[in-house]
């Protein structure tokens, strides 16, 4: 009677196990997802079992949640043999996979014997046009383990997810996306690309001392946490780069970012609409990364008033009609600019150097221009934008390095000859580079050499030339002030005659 019993009440346990199983099965399937969670909190609160609840951006959305960033770090990395449904993304040059938690899953995790819950959700509102949608990590557990989660356990995960996140962490370069594109974080604010520019310090054409200085201030600022605290200073360092097109000013952020494994956020200031939209840009940047506007001199109205040489004034006295033409040419592109953006210099500088500035740390900001001299001095004092480096035509350094990384080669019997055409010729590392380029598999660097040579050459005499032809329009346009002088003086003698003659009658 025994047996029987027992094999009753085993096969009345096991048909209970398949009902429950198929009931949860068609739950999990044909609830939404949204009821589901309302059901499984009143269950959690029945079985004594409370939350926490994490969002992907902090406050009112201004600022991505590092704690979030982290947790779906830790996750990730346990997800894979615990979730029934995973997202697959593809990581660095498509090689692998990367797996993590489909939203409204759920994974159990264990932490000093102690069983906890993670569910990751999804929610979304607003209109089609403009969708606002926001993910959250939600951690269950039961009551009587609270203080142990709250001391130790999101510590740990914090902690852990932070390491992940660092080791698995692929660059991107971002570009910010127009305010009508960003439909509230479903585009977001900012696109991205991997980040695989092959630029570094050692293939950059500049003398190797300037290179070595700049490496050392980079380094520097990267280990400067605790200093910066101490002086009392956001951690942000700012370098502005200037000189003639061609030079390598983008070449040396793609390296400094290379050399310190920071993000690259490219900043057209001409699609941001106004001074809040550039604050909540700054805002969704990440620590570890490079904010780079450049030719800032031609992004806006941000240029100070230039100081005009006593000869630029003259022409303009020389010619009215050309000097009108200019003024109402500077007033059609001010409204065209006006009419593109209203981001204003002085929500610029609040932005990169003011109270906003402190919200985020380890960040450098570059400015690139071709046209120091144009810009606001307020724009680029010390202290705002700390290092001043000049990026200059090639010299013979620079050419050594170029003619290493091109043609894998540290001497040859034309050096001195290129050595000395360099010093009397302007010409920018990027026309060296692609002069001593092979253009074909029979060319050498012997004919590479050579070829450059020749340009130099010529590019010296097309300077020579150009210094005459302007020598003979100034002593032309001297002439000419002259001679209206001389017109202008006869005029006004012969008005003087002919008072007096008056006077006299």
């Amino acid at each position: 009677m025994i047996p029987a019993t027992t094999g009753a009440m085993w096969g009345f346990a096991g048909t209970t196990m398949a009902s429950l199983m198929f009931f949860w099965s068609m739950f999990r399937q044909f609830v939404p997802n949204e009821l589901q969670a309302y059901i499984e909190k009143f269950i959690y609160k029945m079985m004594g079992w409370v939350s926490i609840k994490f969002s992907d951006h902090t406050g009112e959305g201004l600022q991505r949640s590092k704690a979030y960033d982290s947790i779906r770090h830790y996750l990730s990395a346990n997800s894979m043999a615990r979730a029934q449904k995973l997202k697959a993304n593809e990581s660095r040059n498509m090689r692998s996979l990367v797996l993590s938690m489909d939203d409204h899953e759920e994974v159990q995790d264990v932490f000093e014997g102690v069983k906890v819950k993670w569910y990751s959700s999804v929610e979304k509102s607003g209109t089609k046009t403009k969708m606002r949608e926001r993910r959250y990590f939600t951690l269950s557990f039961h009551r009587r383990h609270r203080g142990m989660i709250v001391d130790r356990y999101m510590e740990h995960v914090l902690r852990e997810g932070k390491v992940i996140g660092l080791r698995n962490r692929e660059r991107k370069l971002y570009t910010n996306n127009s305010s009508g594109d960003w439909s509230y974080y479903v585009e977001g604010r900012w696109g991205n690309v991997p980040f695989h520019h092959p630029a570094t310090f050692e293939t950059l054409a500049m003398d190797p001392v300037k290179k070595e200085e700049i490496k050392k201030d980079l380094i520097k600022f990267s280990k400067g946490k605790d200093y910066y605290k101490k002086v009392g200073k956001p951690w942000k360092r700012g370098y502005l780069l200037f000189g003639p097109p061609g030079t390598g000013k983008s070449t040396m952020i793609s390296a400094m970012a290379n050399f310190l494994e920071y993000d690259v956020y490219d900043l057209e200031l001409t699609t941001v609409k106004d001074n809040s939209e550039l604050k909540r840009l700054l805002l969704d940047t990440t620590g570890k990364c490079i904010i780079v506007i450049e030719d800032i001199d031609c992004s806006l109205a941000f240029t100070g008033q230039r100081r005009k040489t006593k000869e630029e004034e003259d022409d303009d006295d020389d010619d009215d009609e050309k000097k009108n033409k200019k003024k109402k040419e500077a007033e059609e592109e001010k409204k065209k600019d006006e009419n593109k953006s209203k981001v204003t210099l002085s929500g610029l500088l609040n932005g990169i150097d003011g109270l906003w500035s402190a919200c985020s740390e380890e960040k450098i900001i570059v400015f690139t221009t071709n046209f120091v001299d144009k810009l606001d001095p307020a724009l680029i004092r010390r202290g705002r934008m700390d290092n001043h480096i000049e990026m200059s035509y090639c010299k013979f350094e620079g050419f050594k390095v170029l003619a290493k990384n091109y043609l894998e080669i540290e001497s040859h019997d034309l050096y001195g000859e290129i050595k000395r055409l360099l010093e009397e010729t302007d010409m920018s590392p990027a026309y060296v580079a692609e002069t001593l380029m092979p253009k074909s598999d029979e060319e050498d660097a012997d004919i590479c050499i050579k070829r450059l040579v020749k340009t130099l050459e010529e590019e010296k005499e097309k300077a020579r030339k150009l210094a005459e032809e302007e020598e003979k329009k100034k002593v032309e346009k001297e002439s000419k002030k002259k001679k209206k002088a001389e017109e202008a003086e006869k005029k006004d003698k012969k008005i003087e005659g002919e008072v007096k003659e008056k006077e006299e009658k």
